[in-house]
């Protein structure tokens, strides 16, 4: 038959830091939100061998306006909300508490 030939490893064996089932499924429902409040346009995600990024584009040929890092060995906490310019806008230990700040942009006041 035919010869398989395995995949090479990282030499260093260091592993990637990824994103887990629910919290990759946090950060695209919110994007999802998003692009239909038409906040959002286009997205990229990143793996390293020392964070996972989900980069969030207004337009595609623009810097991102909100990149959110999970970088398991920071010391203020693993999760970090960083800004269009580089700066760090909300940084902790819990997702839900890091994507406050662009979940807030999407509620309305509704008159009674």
């Amino acid at each position: 038959m035919g010869t398989v030939t395995p995949f090479r490893r990282n030499p260093d064996h260091t592993i990637q830091v990824c994103f887990n089932r629910a919290e990759i499924g946090r950060i695209v429902d919110l994007y999802g939100r998003m692009v239909s409040a038409g906040l959002w346009k286009d997205y990229a995600i990143e793996f390293r061998n020392d964070a996972a990024s989900f980069w969030a584009f207004r337009r595609t040929a623009e810097r991102p306006e909100y990149r959110i890092e999970k970088r398991p060995s920071a010391p203020q906490g693993m999760w970090a909300l960083i800004g269009e310019h580089g700066a760090v806008v909300r940084r902790g230990h819990e997702l839900s508490a890091v994507l406050a700040p662009i979940e807030r942009r999407l509620l309305k006041l509704v008159a009674s």
